[in-house]
């Protein structure tokens, strides 16, 4: 008992040193980092090995003097400098005919919805502009003029927008109104469409600050309460977060599930002694939200008193005009009957109305458009050494024919790819170097596409023979071995895969794909590194190289 206690005694009264040298020693042995530098670089190893992006920066001394407020104003001196990320803002000076003339470049027809959103644009960056210059103006209320689009898909809602941001020059985002949800655990936060747009302007967060979002399938979350008992998940909720953003309010950029970017701004701020902006400002992002709102113009016919009872025909384009009519007298009151929140809604000052697009609308896409979906079929002929050339009868019947699929200048792709799929796939290789779309081509695409092979036969063939040697060429730089194909046998070649229906090189590579060992082997006896195939040789390849080497092993033998 006695020694026990003289043993805890002992033990009670060890010097601070050896305890703090015993305690450096267990810790040198579990080896747990010893400073936050070494943290840092445990992280960042742990980060590297599950293949995540890890951040650049190097690991310098800590800066006990940094301050948060004084990284953010440095950080705003840098945007104010010429040629900053503001100076895109603050050298605004459109007018809105301007823009309406550079819209008219890519978009067709909806000339009201260019001339609404062209003032709304430059009333905006103008505000903006001026803000930048007076910070009391800044200081001021003022409404933002953020924009509800209606109209049918396809007759270019996204492109207005995308087109307008490309002319001022500021980040452009668009998402789907579809994926958000209340609380963000079960879907898209509303906040992260302002992280994708700080992650448009490459991370660039003071232009970011001048962005547009664009919020596509809007009326997709109208009306979706929670009557049926389950949690509000995508509907009343998604609005009321939206409309805070499309206000003034502060977005964290790092979302509180993103452990990933938590996990990095850590690293930043350890590794630089600076942390990164935590906030962004929504009060100078513009939306634009869009849908086609199928529902509308029912309701406000009813609100109008025009609702049609019994049975009554009315020819289809009376319709179409009748509808695009009705639907431009809508109301604050019809968007709440649609289900949307009045706060919600009234965020929303500026109402486009988009016209669904006819055949004279389709048929200027084809031929005046910029950027047309047109010329892309083009560049993609013209890839294979084939000219496109288009008749007016032809793009008129193509439009006759995407009207009735009914989706806008989307249904011009229907068409087209349907027409052009077999000339595709069929014409390169053929020596066809003139594709002519004409209303034959339209109606009878088959019959077209036949006419066109059997007019470039003899040239087809030729090139075939040509292939035939451009294997072997292929094939002597892939070896080192050179075959030399007798005139007959490049033909037998030929002629045999236009009988499976293959390419000749795929046709010659599926034939001569193991030949390379015998020969290999055969040079390996002889030294020989060329060989001559005749009709023998490449009728049966495998049992004349075999023949070769026993040749080649009794010459060595005697």
């Amino acid at each position: 008992m006695d020694k026990e206690k003289k043993k805890n005694v002992v033990e009670t009264e060890m010097p601070d040193s050896e305890a703090a040298a015993d305690a450096a020693a267990e810790k040198e042995s579990s080896g747990a980092p010893k400073s936050p530098q070494e943290l840092v670089g445990h992280i960042r190893d742990v980060f590297e090995k599950m293949g995540l992006d890890v951040l650049a920066t190097p690991i310098e001394s800590m800066n006990p003097g940094f301050r948060p407020a004084a990284a953010a104003q440095e950080a705003e001196n840098e945007a104010e400098k010429p040629g900053g990320p503001l100076q895109v803002v603050k050298e605004f000076s459109f007018k809105p005919k301007e823009i309406r003339d550079y819209l008219d470049r890519f978009v067709i027809s909806q000339n009201e919805a260019k001339k609404v959103l062209a003032t709304a644009i430059c009333d905006h960056y103008n505000h903006v502009r001026r803000c930048l210059e007076n910070p009391e103006l800044a200081r001021r209320e003022f409404s933002k003029h953020n924009v509800i689009m209606l109209g049918p898909t396809g007759v270019g809602k996204t492109y207005l927008m995308r087109c307008i941001a490309k002319l001022i020059g500021v980040p452009f985002v668009k998402a789907d109104a579809t994926k958000f949800s209340e609380t963000g655990y079960v879907g898209y936060d509303v906040e992260d469409i302002v992280r994708d747009l700080v992650k448009a302007a490459d991370g660039d967060i003071e232009l970011a600050k001048y962005g547009i979002v664009y919020l596509d399938e809007i009326d997709k979350i109208a009306g979706r309460g929670s009557e049926g008992g389950g949690k509000d998940v995508s509907g009343r909720g998604v609005q009321i977060n939206l409309l805070k953003l499309m206000e003034d309010t502060d977005v964290k950029l790092i979302g509180q599930t993103d452990m990933l970017g938590q996990m990095q701004a850590m690293m930043a701020l350890q590794t630089s002694g600076k942390a990164p902006p935590g906030l962004i400002s929504t009060k100078y992002i513009l939306f634009i939200v869009s849908g086609a709102f199928d529902r509308m113009r029912e309701i406000v016919k009813r609100r109008l008193g025009n609702a049609q009872i019994g049975f009554h025909a009315v020819d289809e384009n009376q319709a179409a005009d009748s509808d695009a009519a009705v639907l431009k007298q809508v109301q604050t009151q019809d968007f709440v009957k649609f289900g949307f929140e009045p706060e919600f809604i009234g965020r929303l000052p500026v109402r486009v109305v988009l016209d669904e697009l006819d055949v004279a609308d389709l048929e200027q896409i084809l031929q005046v458009a910029e950027n047309g979906i047109l010329q892309q079929y083009e560049e993609n002929f013209a890839g294979y050494d084939i000219e496109l050339q288009c008749k007016a009868e032809a793009l008129h019947e193509v439009a006759l024919r995407a009207v009735q699929e009914k989706t806008g200048a989307r249904g011009l792709m229907t068409i087209l790819e349907r027409l052009f799929r077999d000339f595709k796939f069929e014409l390169p290789g053929t020596g066809v170097k003139l594709l002519e779309l004409n209303e034959a081509l339209v109606k009878q695409p088959e019959v077209e596409l036949q006419r066109l092979l059997q007019l470039n036969e003899e040239l087809t063939a030729k090139l075939k023979l040509q292939e035939v040697y451009e294997f072997a060429k292929r094939f002597e730089q892939l070896h080192e071995l050179k075959i030399n194909f007798s005139e007959e046998a490049a033909l037998w070649l030929q002629n045999e895969s236009g009988k499976q229906n293959k390419t000749v090189r795929g046709f010659c590579e599926e034939r001569f794909k193991d030949i390379h060992h015998g020969l290999l082997l055969l040079a390996s006896h002889s030294g020989k590194k060329e060989f001559d195939f005749d009709l023998n040789a490449v009728s049966a390849p495998s049992e004349i190289i075999a023949a070769w080497i026993r040749d080649s092993l009794k010459q060595k033998e005697a």
